[in-house]
């Protein structure tokens, strides 16, 4: 009775209504129901009249009868043009949903190597024993689409109709803006699979493999109530974006809510060595740095390989002739694990922008060798950090910061100035330590690498003073650390530009909090520290404990409103907590702004650090800090003019794009008016194989101070683009290869791990080709209930037609019968 209704009312496989709420969905019908009440009401009456008064064959009851019929066929009518809705409350069985996602990346192109026993067993398992040798698949996709095809129990028809699932199909690329490309399952469009059909839309064109990517985009743009779970055809060789496995509650994976039915091509064991190659972004001349390589094998184990770095030096003048190279080192290695390291000394005797080189050569049963190899540009540099200090007073922390700084290689006597409102102006003009004023010529400014402020009156820091700070943080990637002292606090900075940039909110009420009105405390580090070299105070996690543990109890702190929504608390107050109650007041924070980065420090008690160990963790404390707040840009006036590629390699038919930020000697941005060619001068060097070829190139302007360009590159081999300072003349040399090789083929095994994870942390399983019949058999196929709550329009149903129908020939077949014109 139930399912009768419901078809009735236009509803499939409802199981139950629980509830009925009818209304009128009409404009004009909304605001006056009753007088369409009263209309029905009408319309029933005139057709009683009209029957009653110039009707006159049949019996009274006939003709009541058929006065009945005719005014409920027009109450009907009108009733219609009220739009009737019924609210419907229904449970109703739904087919369950499963999405069939394939792998269209480069890497199911490979071609396994197998042994005889398993690609007889591979085939049998795809009906693909008695095909030729030229038509049986050879690559992981090929085997895909045997597998799709099989014409005895082919996987999707046996989802489909014995396993009851409404299936969904999707190749997944990343070759657009969305992961996922949905396929059809018949040229028609229908829900009825052509195996044939489907295979034949499946591609290898995808750059990189994205799982975790995959799993979000499901589970935002893909799903539904009824999902009951998903099948991956891939090799899981993750290369990009997020990683789909975590912990069991947090992976991507996990979040989406239904199991995870991993199916694996590939091999998971190949020859293979690979090579990866890491070194700092800048080294100093004539300091000793290390040059790290690392070997990536499976089924070496035992063998001997060679490994040889080289670095040469790219030009940057007017000549685009390339330095001889220098060689860094060689070492023999005999491989006993999954990763081995080398590392070798490099104590570079020459400063500019070096490209090393890393080789292994290839062993024998190699299924790739292109990624023997890997380079890495650095720049090495003969100048020092530029530092900044900016204080009222010299308080502890400014005097052991300053002698930290004057013994240290990277900053020295020349690299630390500093501004002290209450020193005398005829001291400042003298020592050359002090600056003459807190605003110098723009050029001198912002050849800062680390500006630092201590604690200030807001009467001693002018506009200037902020404007220039916020542009060189902002559009110059500068480092700003912000100490709060006792004496005047961040409150000082309050309603002004600078307050913006804080990781933290200022409080412009807040009192320092201090002893013995409130008890003295220990800093807890927050796990956000980790992410953080300057917090980390020692090998280990007991070492960096005790380090900071030598602080000690500290008497006072400068309180703040609130922590910036994009700063992160690296260390906190144990107790305290902010104007929401819930969060602790932080200590130590950190926030990117713009281009550069803001650290925050609560109080200037980090001397304390020396009571025990001298000044092994200040140093390393203050060091770490500076480098990694310098060393992120540019260094010195070098920052006037940056070019950067948007990557070191690429594939043939990509496009390499290069931005060039450019000041002038006053650091203003300059524009496409006052350039020759409204742009930059650029030359870019094609490998041939008749020879190099240079061709000219113009850098137009994206917004003042920004130039890009994006450049299609065809013919692999090493590229050099150099771009022309207008200022000084010098060109900026970028150089960049073009290799066939993709990210998809950098490894040849099928990642077992991320696949076996995917099905465990989700409650699904894995399977491989030999084993994926299993799995209409372990897959739950039981209707989906669903419980929903939607308007229904009832004029559109069976029920309304039939009424409206029935009303009709009832009347009809009436006055036919009594003979009524």
């Amino acid at each position: 009775m139930t399912r009768t209704l419901g078809w009735l009312l236009g509803l499939e496989n409802t199981v139950a209504i629980d509830e009925i709420k009818p209304s009128l969905a009409a404009a004009w019908a909304q605001d006056g129901p009753f007088w369409v009440f009263l209309g029905a009401v009408a319309l029933l009456i005139a057709a009683q009249v009209f029957y009653w008064k110039y009707q006159h064959r049949g019996s009274p009851a006939l003709r009541v009868a058929l006065a009945t019929c005719r005014g409920l066929l027009l109450a009907v009518l009108l009733i219609t043009l009220a739009d009737p809705v019924l609210q419907l409350t229904v449970t109703s069985e739904q087919k369950p949903l499963l999405y069939v996602i394939v792998d269209g990346t480069d890497s199911m192109a490979i071609e396994d190597e197998l042994t005889d026993a398993d690609r007889q067993t591979i085939d049998a398992a795809v009906e693909a024993q008695n095909l030729t040798p030229e038509e049986k698949p050879k690559s992981r996709m090929a085997y895909i689409q045997a597998l799709l095809k099989k014409r005895n129990a082919n996987l999707l028809v046996e989802l489909q109709k014995q396993g009851n699932f409404e299936i969904e199909a999707f190749l997944f690329d990343g070759n657009t803006t969305s992961q996922l490309k949905k396929l059809s399952l018949n040229p028609q469009g229908t829900s009825e699979i052509d195996p044939e059909f489907l295979a034949a839309q499946l591609s290898t064109t995808g750059k990189v493999t994205a799982v975790g990517s995959v799993m979000t985009e499901l589970s935002q743009q893909f799903g539904s109530s009824r999902l009951a779970g998903v099948v991956i055809l891939s090799d899981f060789a993750n290369n990009s974006g997020p990683s789909p496995i975590g912990s069991a509650d947090q992976s991507l994976a996990a979040r989406l809510g239904v199991p995870v039915y991993a199916v694996g091509l590939g091999v998971t064991e190949a020859v293979d060595l690979a090579v990866d190659l890491q070194t700092d972004p800048k080294m100093k001349k004539a300091e000793r740095s290390t040059v790290m390589v690392k070997l990536r094998q499976s089924g070496l184990t035992g063998q001997t390989v060679s490994v040889s770095v080289m670095a040469r030096k790219l030009s940057g003048e007017a000549s685009s002739e390339m330095a001889e190279s220098i060689k860094v080192g060689d070492r023999t290695v005999t491989l006993t694990a999954g990763v081995e390291t080398v590392e070798l000394p490099f104590t570079p005797d020459e400063s500019g922008r070096f490209e090393f080189t890393a080789t292994v050569d290839p062993v024998e049963g190699e299924l790739i060798d292109q990624n023997n190899r890997a380079t890495r540009q650095v720049n090495i540099i003969d100048d020092y950090l530029r530092l900044m200090y900016v204080a009222n007073e010299p308080t502890w922390e400014w005097r052991f910061i300053k002698e930290v700084f004057h013994r240290d290689k990277l900053v020295g006597m020349q690299g630390f100035r500093t501004f002290l409102g209450s020193s005398d102006p005829r001291v400042r003009e003298a020592n050359v330590l002090f600056l003459p004023t807190l605003t110098p010529k723009r050029s001198d400014f912002f050849a800062s690498d680390v500006i630092f402020l201590d604690d200030m009156p807001r009467a001693a820091i002018n506009d200037r003073f902020c404007e220039m700070l916020k542009e060189y943080v902002g559009n110059l990637g500068g480092g700003l650390v912000v100490i709060a002292g006792p004496r005047f606090g961040p409150r000082e900075l309050h309603q002004t530009p600078l307050a913006d940039m804080l990781p933290v909110i200022v409080d412009p009420s807040a009192e320092l909090r201090t002893s013995p009105k409130y008890p003295e405390f220990r800093p807890q580090i927050t796990p956000h520290a980790a992410r953080y070299p300057f917090m980390q105070l020692g090998t280990s996690e007991a070492e960096n404990l005790k380090a900071w543990d030598n602080l000690g109890e500290l008497p006072w702190y400068q309180p703040v409103s609130a922590l910036h929504g994009q700063a992160f608390a690296l260390a906190e107050h144990p107790t305290d907590k902010c104007a929401d109650g819930k969060t602790p007041q932080p200590l130590i924070a950190a926030r990117q702004y713009g281009k550069g980065e803001v650290i925050y420090l609560g109080m200037n008690e980090t001397w304390r650090l020396r009571k025990r160990y001298g000044e092994k963790y200040y140093r390393q404390f203050w060091s770490q800090l500076i480098y990694q707040l310098g060393m992120s840009h540019a260094l010195g006036s070098d920052k006037r003019f940056v070019a950067r590629l948007d990557q070191q390699q690429y594939r043939a038919e990509d496009k390499v794009t290069l931005t060039v930020e450019a000041y002038d000697e006053n650091y203003e941005p300059l524009t496409d008016e006052t350039l020759p060619l409204r742009g930059l001068e650029g030359e870019l060097t094609i490998p041939a194989p008749s020879g190099d070829e240079t061709r000219t190139i113009n850098v137009p302007m994206l917004r003042d101070g920004v130039f890009e360009v994006r450049i299609p590159v065809l013919a692999t081999g090493e590229y050099s683009l150099r771009v022309k300072d207008p200022v000084t003349g010098k060109f900026d040399e970028q150089r960049f290869e073009v290799t066939p090789l993709s990210a998809e083929r950098r490894r040849a095994v099928r990642d077992e791990k991320i696949q076996n994870e995917l099905a465990r942390q989700t409650g699904g399983k894995s399977y491989d080709l030999t084993t994926v019949s299993n799995l209409p058999a372990d897959l739950d196929g039981k209707p989906i209930v669903e419980k929903l709550t939607r308007n229904h329009s009832l004029w559109s149903t069976p029920l309304w037609l039939t009424l409206v129908v029935g009303l009709m020939l009832c009347e009809w077949l009436s006055r036919k019968m009594i003979k009524l014109t």
